[in-house]
């Protein structure tokens, strides 16, 4: 049913439902003053009739004959629209119009009564006049015809009457006037009916009607559109990155495979193997078994950047971070002599896993290539708070005392696979630090130390929020690390000595 037709009979029910709710009240306010005035009128006439019943009393009976029937004759004449019946000494006078069968007339009536004879109802008032008194019964009766029933039954007709007319009529008026009124209703679906995001790019392009139903409903479509597009991109994403991770597993993990393999072949085939080899090759096992850890390691880090969600990110103390990933590295690394300079109580928006890989593969990478000549790894670790400006950024800086990066080769590290000649990692440790970096919308640097001594710094610069709680506003950028590093805008490479490349 149309909305149009729905509101028509809504309206044509609820208008003579109102009319009749109305006009019963009408009807009882107007029955209430139909017999308080008919109550009022037969009092009136009641004082008149009394008066002159009483002068005919005080003559009926005497020697003035002439005055008791002009005194009569006033009686009678005073009853000409309202009935009477009068009890004296000479007999009952009736006068007026009375109803037929006359009926028993109330003993007790000094207000206004209801009595029907006939089929009609008549008003009855008794009074005592002349030489009645208190306690005896009354002498005079007046009579009159209960014509309030008759004109309220006549007003109800025409409210039934007029209530469905209305009915008619509202039904008609509203049917019109919803009719019109959906005109934008039924544009908006007729532009809506044609839309099929599976099949079809087109979307919803609304103009404002400046009537707000219609203008919330375009935009809830066009909200419900572009989620589903959204959705649909990130279920490609998801796909895509699981294919990548797939493909790239597959392709990494088969040499140190085929090489743990050739390993459990030679232990296999020479049970009698030099205990010297013997140690060489369970050395060369262990290595590369914990290369392939790392390596899956490192991929799932890369799948979940790819595809996490902005609803991921709250306020964070980076202090509180920083003093984390350096108590991990100092437990699981002895040897690491790890000095921090952290200001507390400098929030980031961001992604608290994420960020927390970032810091720890920076640490790793300056423990690993990090050392100083004499072979110990010393790491510098410095937080700075934001300073003034329109975007405060908090920066992280990492230097440690290795052989530095050949400027030529700064901005290299961050690719997916890129090691060094001896390193152990995976090649993605810095690669993970670039996309978190570049997911929390930061910058990333590479520099030689500011002190001028032999080494590497790398610094990062996060936007800061100064504040506990917010929400993330910040959009985040494409994701495609593990099929290929994104556009490398956010790394300054800085110049400097040349020296090896981490991994």
């Amino acid at each position: 049913m149309k909305l149009s037709t729905r509101i028509a009979l809504a309206v044509g029910v609820s208008v003579p439902v109102l009319v009749l709710a109305s006009g019963w009240l009408l009807l009882h306010l107007v029955g209430n003053d139909l017999r308080t005035h008919q109550d009022d009128q037969l009092r009136a006439r009641a004082t008149i009739v009394a008066k002159n019943a009483k002068a005919y009393l005080d003559v009926a009976g005497t020697d003035h004959p002439l005055l008791e029937r002009v005194r009569r004759g006033r009686l009678v004449n005073s009853a000409r629209d309202v009935g009477i019946r009068l009890t004296g000494p000479q007999g009952t006078i009736s006068a007026g119009p009375r109803p037929d069968p006359y009926p028993t007339l109330p003993r007790q009536a000094p207000d206004p009564v209801s009595v029907t004879s006939g089929g009609k109802d008549w008003l009855v008032l008794s009074l005592r006049v002349g030489a009645a008194k208190e306690g005896t019964t009354p002498n005079l009766w007046l009579l009159s015809p209960d014509t309030a029933e008759d004109e309220l039954a006549l007003v109800r007709g025409r409210l039934l009457t007029g209530a469905l007319l209305a009915a008619a009529l509202a039904g008609a008026a509203a049917w019109a006037i919803a009719a019109r009124a959906v005109l934008p209703l039924r544009r908006l679906q007729r532009r809506t009916s044609g839309l099929d995001p599976r099949t079809s790019s087109v979307r919803l392009e609304h103009t404002p009607t400046r009537i707000a139903e219609v203008d919330d409903l375009a935009h809830t479509v066009q909200t419900v559109l572009a989620r589903y597009d959204e959705q649909v991109a990130r279920t490609g994403e998801a796909l895509a990155t699981a294919r990548a991770f797939a493909a790239t597993a597959s392709h990494e993990l088969r040499t140190p495979l085929m090489s743990m393999r050739t390993n459990l072949d030679i232990l296999t085939d020479h049970p009698g193997l030099d205990p010297e080899d013997r140690t060489e090759v369970l050395g060369e096992l262990g290595r590369e078994h914990a290369r392939l850890l790392g390596l899956l390691v490192m991929l799932k880090a890369l799948a979940q950047g790819d595809l996490i969600e902005a609803d991921a990110f709250t306020s964070l103390d980076l202090a509180e971070l920083v003093e984390a990933s350096v108590a991990d590295l100092r437990r699981t690394r002895p040897d690491a002599e790890v000095s921090v300079r952290a200001t507390a109580g400098v929030r980031v928006h961001g992604w608290e896993q994420g960020l927390r890989s970032a810091v720890d593969n920076l640490l790793a990478n300056a423990w690993t290539h990090g050392r100083a000549a004499d072979g110990v790894a010393r790491i510098e670790v410095t937080l700075r708070p934001p300073g003034g400006g329109h975007r405060a950024t908090a920066v992280l800086a990492v230097d440690d005392h290795g052989p530095g990066i050949a400027p030529e080769c700064r901005e290299d590290v961050f690719e997916r696979f890129r090691r060094g000649p001896d390193s152990p990692g995976s090649g993605l440790g810095l690669t993970l630090v670039a996309q978190q970096v570049a997911l929390h919308q930061g910058r990333i640097t590479v520099s030689d130390r500011p002190d001028g001594r032999p080494g590497t710094r790398f610094a990062v610069s996060l936007p800061a929020t100064g504040i506990q709680d917010v929400e993330h506003t910040l959009p985040l950028l494409p994701r495609d690390w593990l099929t290929g590093t994104p556009e490398t805008l956010w790394i300054r490479p800085h110049p400097g000595p040349s020296g090896g490349v981490p991994g």
